[in-house]
């Protein structure tokens, strides 16, 4: 499309664009450099971080654990966590967590003025496990009570990930391999380590610069988001999740958010009027936005390997 093309010159935009109605692809386009130092092009098959979009992967490895009784939307957080993060109050449950009901202070918050290039986590290194998330969480003040309002937080995903861990005994990262990437078929999709990228993967890098975000994420991608995957892959996850049981119970708008002009569901965001369900994600050196529409089918994806990249083409597109 020359309108996608046009943004694309005008932004340097670097990434992946793809619109597919009901299995037929209607623009696939690549952009950019996925690594500038070595003056490698991303391709379609290129692989991004897409930030807090893997958030709605974390609902769905909690709601097959629902499924299975080994969690209940109202078991608290409590319940799991014994005497880790005592500042989660006992009344916070699984519920208002995929909701961002919850009120816990977030390690990350973004209901401020919030730049994704001034964040940077100390140590990050050392965030390869979920259990590593603990001293990064614990010791922030609650922001409000639960249930009273919406309040982003991405520390919130971070503890359904570890209580995913705890109440099935498996890891969290194996957990969505197995429960959400395998049965959608998503084989180019995966939780890769910011210091050992494969080939296939964008380098992300920080707005107005050339240095990468290695620094500003942790070194392994966890509950509240980060995982790479390709625009293929996203499609083939849209067509699962409509196909599976679960669409229902995340799409169900539980709030509106007028400051977004959103709604959400579990773990998803949901378009103000329609039907339209939405993952996407902001951060440093990653930018993402998928879109489906269930009645036409039609699902527009992009991805970008900087900051502010997939946000042109998403508007005009949607």
């Amino acid at each position: 499309m020359a309108q996608i093309d046009d943004i694309a010159a005008e932004t340097g935009f670097s990434g992946v664009v793809r619109i597919d109605r009901a299995g037929e692809v209607e623009f696939e386009q690549a952009y950019g450099l996925a690594n500038r130092a070595y003056g490698v092009p991303n391709t379609i098959g290129t692989r991004f971080g897409i930030a807090s979009g893997g958030k709605g992967f974390t609902a769905l490895a909690i709601l097959s654990l629902v499924d299975e009784g080994k969690l209940a939307l109202d078991t608290t957080a409590r319940e799991l966590l014994g005497d880790d993060l005592p500042l989660i109050a006992a009344d916070v449950t699984v519920e208002h967590l995929l909701t961002h009901t919850s009120g816990i202070g977030d390690y990350l918050d973004e209901e401020g003025d919030w730049e994704a290039n001034d964040y940077v986590i100390g140590a990050v290194h050392e965030l390869t496990t979920t259990e590593s998330f603990l001293p990064l969480l614990d010791g922030i003040p609650t922001k409000f009570k639960a249930g009273e309002r919406f309040g982003y937080c991405n520390g919130g995903f971070v503890v359904l990930a570890l209580l995913a861990e705890r109440a099935s005994g498996r890891g969290y990262h194996d957990l969505v391999r197995d429960r959400v990437l395998t049965q959608a078929g998503m084989s180019r999709t995966d939780f890769l380590r910011s210091d050992e990228l494969p080939g296939d993967a964008a380098v992300g890098y920080l707005e107005g610069s050339d240095r990468t975000n290695v620094f500003h994420l942790p070194v392994v991608p966890n509950g509240d988001g980060g995982i790479y995957t390709t625009a293929g892959d996203m499609t083939k996850f849209w067509h699962a999740l409509f196909a599976g049981e679960h669409a229902q119970t995340v799409t169900k708008p539980r709030h509106d958010v007028p400051e977004e002009q959103l709604r959400y569901g579990l773990g998803f965001w949901l378009h103000e009027t329609n039907d339209t369900i939405i993952l996407a994600g902001y951060d440093a050196g990653a930018s993402f936005k998928s879109t489906h529409d269930p009645h036409t089918g039609k699902t527009i994806t992009v991805l970008s390997n900087t900051s502010p990249g997939a946000w042109p083409i998403a508007r005009a597109l949607t």
